[in-house]
């Protein structure tokens, strides 16, 4: 027995001895709500958590909406920045933010609210497509980006001829298309133990994230196989990428100034500064990858060790917590990063705002 399936199974269990037995007039509805809100404080039974947690997910969603607002919006209206390969591949990370901010944001907040947990449907499916879509289009970005910038510095001859705007438009189509049928795979194969009954259920979570909706449906076993190999791949794909580019350019910046026998510190921190926050970018999924494999290690053990769960359900909803917290991070720091750190785009937002001032 899998560590996971039955630490599933106690959570439900748990939750619906917590509960007062639905009486025989009970709607199918009414039950599933007040077993979503038995499973609700499972995760959250302090009531100071849950609106520290509401404010926290409203402050963010907004910072994030506006900031990847903004910057699309002045990089869109901007001639000089718009033709630019780096802010091409920019407003693309920028969109894909913006599609996971809108549906996981107002998502959270709305089981808080209501302190239940997500139902299982309709919702809850698309939610996890597009959510799914948006983490490989971002990871796919960052690592094109990185790229991008290795080409403008070191090969700097030879920039202009390879990244055509074709070529870049077909990049950016390459990126969506591999997201989109990576993802549908996956829900695909998750589909497969879908059944009827599940449809309005309460999952053990706020969100459709895959280990919550794994759960819901049995733990499907190609998805969970297909989601983490093309996972670790993407990953590592990034990782690797990231690591030979701004090496090299570092690499580059300190034979410039090798001859003077001086140090380029600029560079230094430049990459130090970009290798952290990619670090934090990637944390979520170094989070799942890092769960993931403990719950395979310890699944063939399970059956073995104690039968009491509880402190492992108490460290899952908080794993689960901390998973929603951190995807809500990148958005909101990605256009600091890649946007209002250069000073082209910090000069172009002054423009903006005063073109707008003039045409009213």
């Amino acid at each position: 027995m899998r560590f996971t399936r039955a630490l599933t199974c106690f959570i439900l269990w748990s939750a619906v001895c917590a509960c007062p037995p639905p009486s025989q007039n009970a709607s199918i509805t009414s039950d599933s709500l007040n077993q979503g809100r038995c499973l609700f404080r499972s995760i959250l039974p302090s009531d100071t958590a849950v609106q520290v947690l509401m404010c926290v997910f409203v402050v963010m969603t907004i910072i994030a909406l506006a900031i990847n607002g903004c910057t699309l919006f002045s990089l869109g209206s901007s001639e000089d920045l718009s033709w630019e390969p780096r802010f091409a591949l920019l407003k693309n990370l920028i969109v894909s933010d913006l599609l996971l901010t809108v549906t996981q944001g107002p998502t959270v907040v709305y089981c808080l609210l209501q302190k239940t947990t997500l139902p299982y449907g309709a919702w809850c499916i698309t939610q996890f497509f597009i959510d799914t879509v948006c983490v490989f289009c971002t990871v796919l970005t960052i690592t094109c980006m990185a790229l991008e910038r290795y080409l403008y510095v070191c090969q700097a001859i030879y920039y202009i001829s390879i990244l055509t705007t074709k070529r870049l438009n077909l990049i950016v189509s390459l990126t969506w298309l591999f997201s989109i049928s990576f993802s549908a795979v996956i829900t695909a194969l998750l589909s497969l133990g879908h059944k009827s009954s599940l449809l309005g259920k309460p999952i053990t979570g706020l969100l459709c994230e895959p280990d919550t909706l794994e759960a819901h449906l049995g733990f499907p076993r190609g998805s969970a196989v297909f989601r983490k190999v093309v996972g670790l791949v993407v990953t590592l794909l990034c990782i690797c990428s990231y690591s030979f580019s701004y090496l090299r350019m570092y690499q580059e910046a300190r034979n410039a100034v090798q001859p003077f026998q001086q140090v380029n510190k600029r560079a230094r921190n430049t990459v130090m500064f970009y290798c952290s926050m990619l670090l934090l970018q990637l944390l979520p999924i170094f989070l799942k990858i890092a769960s993931d494999a403990l719950w395979e290690l310890e699944g063939n053990m399970a059956m073995f060790h104690s039968l009491d769960y509880t402190g492992d359900w108490t460290s899952a909803g908080t794993l689960h917590i901390m998973l929603l917290v951190m995807l809500q991070v990148p958005p909101c720091i990605n256009p600091l990063i890649y946007g209002l750190r250069n000073r082209e785009v910090r000069e172009a937002l002054p423009r903006l705002l005063w073109w707008r001032r003039d045409n009213r």
